[in-house]
């Protein structure tokens, strides 16, 4: 399938960037604060490592019928980041590329009908196997913003941008924790409505496409945001 190489292809490529950050830090950048809080980067690079290998339980449940969680467990998966943060900078880099090698293997084993296969993660509801791929790119791309070690969202392959905004927007569409927005992108042709279907009146805010997805995902305070009546940017809960 053509669009499963081409996943494979913007996957290598941001998992080539992402260890070309991570070979610039040493083992003590490796213990400072990422974005993410409580996180250091070394806790970043390995909850990228072990996203790798659950991504690919799930590829492998696809393949063989047999439901294989992506993790076994919420507490697991945290006790396993918490474990390998505090390794080295050459241990984490070499986890980060093993892992997503390992990953980037078990692709080709699926044949076209078993991309169709529903899939589930820790959370969320059922997808098809296809996604699996869309949610490693995410993940490669979003956390590497996450190291806070000069790549930032303005970085964001144009791509990518353009997948994963519409994506982003939808997942806070109908959320009754979420203020009632509409987000219009410059230049884009669609706005999207986030927030529940009643209450009120919605507030308009405009911006860059690549500041609204920041603000979405929580990378960005949306400074760069503007809100059409003057008023103050609200205030989103954490996007998941």
């Amino acid at each position: 399938m053509d669009e499963v190489k081409n996943s494979l292809d913007r996957i290598a490529a941001a998992t080539d960037r992402l260890l070309a950050t991570a070979g610039t830090l040493s083992d003590a950048q490796m213990r400072e604060p990422s974005l993410l809080p409580g996180w250091t980067r070394g806790h970043v690079l390995t909850h990228i490592a072990r996203n790798a290998d659950g991504l690919g339980n799930l590829l492998r449940w696809a393949r063989t019928g047999t439901e294989i969680p992506m993790y076994a467990s919420a507490g697991a998966r945290n006790a396993d980041v918490e474990a390998g943060a505090g390794r080295s900078a050459a241990d984490l880099a070499a986890d980060v590329r093993e892992s997503a090698a390992a990953f980037a293997a078990g692709v080709p084993a699926l044949s076209g009908d078993a991309w169709t296969v529903l899939v589930r993660a820790l959370h969320g509801p059922p997808f098809p196997a296809l996604g699996v791929l869309e949610r490693r790119l995410s993940e490669v791309e979003i956390h590497h913003v996450d190291l806070s070690a000069g790549y930032a969202p303005g970085d964001w392959p144009e791509d990518f941008l353009i997948e994963a905004l519409p994506r982003v927007a939808a997942s806070f569409a109908g959320r009754e924790d979420a203020p009632r927005c509409v987000v219009r992108p410059e230049g884009a042709k669609d706005s999207f409505r986030v927030g529940p279907e009643q209450g009120a009146p919605p507030v308009t805010i405009n911006g860059q496409p690549t500041d609204v997805l920041a603000w979405l995902l929580g990378r960005d305070g949306g400074t760069r945001l503007t809100v059409a009546d003057g008023g103050a940017l609200p205030e989103l809960p954490p996007w998941r």
